[in-house]
């Protein structure tokens, strides 16, 4: 068994797939009409075969409250490797994203974490 999908909470679909592709730099990989919403998927440029993201609305009542109240803990919903997180910092700030934790170390790890602009709170880490 593998993880083919996982899936974020995003208030916008627009406006996540152009901060996920284009500020982010993944790839889109599916764009798919499903009635009021779309299957929209997004895979990372250097395995764009691998797990997919997927933007998935968050117009039910109960996956708005927990995007909602893990965004006021400040909670990130997921986590996405970097080789440089000094340099993906850097350049993400640059751009305008802002961030609620800057790189820190934590043992052998070292995180950082943004906020989406799409309800979410995002880490990303380097080993």
């Amino acid at each position: 068994m593998k993880i083919i999908v996982t899936s974020i909470f995003v208030e916008d679909q627009d406006k996540a797939l152009e901060f996920y592709s284009e500020t982010l730099g993944f790839v889109k990989k599916h764009d798919v009409p499903t009635g009021e919403f779309r299957w929209i998927t997004l895979v990372s440029p250097e395995e764009q075969k691998g797990t997919e993201l997927l933007l998935e609305p968050n117009n039910h009542p109960a996956a708005k409250e927990y995007q909602e109240k893990l965004f006021a803990e400040g909670i990130p919903v997921t986590m996405f490797g970097v080789a440089d997180i000094h340099a993906e910092y850097k350049r993400l700030i640059d751009i305008g994203v802002k961030f609620t934790m800057e790189p820190t170390k934590m043992g052998d790890l070292t995180i950082a974490v943004f906020d989406d602009t799409c309800g979410n709170l995002i880490q990303i880490m380097q080993e």
